[in-house]
């Protein structure tokens, strides 16, 4: 709508970058009225995230967009690099993810935005359909492929204008405008769950080339019995935002970390609350003994 303040949540990379493009591009010949600013964050990946931020700062001049930067340090007390110290490559993604989502929505809150606008495109949704089917997350199954998400009054909505454009469209209209954008890809990128949904998309690709948009109009049209149990969306007790648990998912790894159980929030919630008591108590009989050699 006009006069609204939109955030582009940019990395540097082809989609952001075209995005932010084409919004400003449209925004100045078509007169929306939208009030536009990068929103980049900084999960602090040395010789990745360090670079590509260099990139959206050139997209900051070059389009004359204001920025933000937000880092995984300043809001968390963290970084990629330190934890992946700390858990391994196994379930970093798993971090990364989490924290990044929240991120956006802090970085939304403190700018006033009223939307998000991320540069998700047609192979990424595609890839996301297969990834909650495989997972059996009906939750996100539901919502995955919505061009618009949480618009109630708790939440800032995200908007993916890129929802119907092909990867390999973004990167022939970048280059074709000459787009100055990072193509590295991250390094524990490798080690990511969806690589594998993507390598599959890849082969179905090559036999039947409309699968991409079939696996989307397939999770469009997707119901769910009345009977599937579906968490409800409110807010974290601790944080303040969007979350369907309490604490939020977000809340639980960053305790995980500052306890020095970094797979707290990784599995079941049972395992969760298992390791939180044996630490309790194994903390409290250390605690009794310190008080039984001092009174001797």
């Amino acid at each position: 709508k006009k006069g609204e303040k939109v955030a582009v949540a940019a990395s540097g990379g082809k989609d952001s970058t075209v995005l932010a493009y084409i919004l400003k591009l449209l925004n100045d010949r078509h007169d929306y009225g939208l009030d536009l600013v990068l929103l980049s964050i900084d999960e602090g990946i040395t010789g990745y995230r360090d670079d590509s931020l260099e990139t959206v700062k050139q997209n900051r001049d070059d389009y004359q967009i204001p920025l933000k930067i937000l880092s995984y340090d300043e809001l968390y007390g963290w970084t990629m690099d330190r934890i992946v110290e700390q858990i391994g490559r196994k379930n970093n993604c798993t971090f990364c993810g989490v924290f990044r989502r929240q991120a956006l929505d802090r970085g939304a809150k403190l700018l006033q935005v009223d939307s998000i606008a991320t540069g998700h495109n047609a192979d990424d949704i595609a890839e996301t359909v297969l990834m909650n089917i495989l997972r059996g997350d009906t939750a996100r199954l539901g919502r995955c492929t919505a061009i618009r998400t949480g618009s109630g009054e708790d939440t800032i909505a995200r908007v993916k204008p890129l929802k119907y454009t092909y990867e390999k469209e973004i990167v022939m209209y970048a280059h074709y405008k000459k787009l100055v954008y990072f193509s590295t890809e991250c390094v524990f990128a490798p080690n990511a769950y969806r690589g594998h949904a993507r390598a599959f998309l890849k082969d179905l690709e090559r036999v039947r080339p409309s699968v991409i948009m079939d696996i989307i109009h397939s999770g469009e049209q997707l119901k769910f019995k009345e009977t599937v149990k579906k968490p409800e969306r409110g807010t974290c007790g601790r944080c303040g935002f969007v979350s369907s648990q309490q604490p939020c998912k977000a809340c639980i790894l960053l305790e995980g970390l500052n306890r020095g159980l970094p797979k707290l929030g990784i599995g079941k919630k049972s395992k969760g609350d298992r390791m939180r008591a044996k630490q309790d108590q194994e903390l409290a009989l250390r605690e009794r003994a310190n008080l039984v050699k001092n009174d001797f």
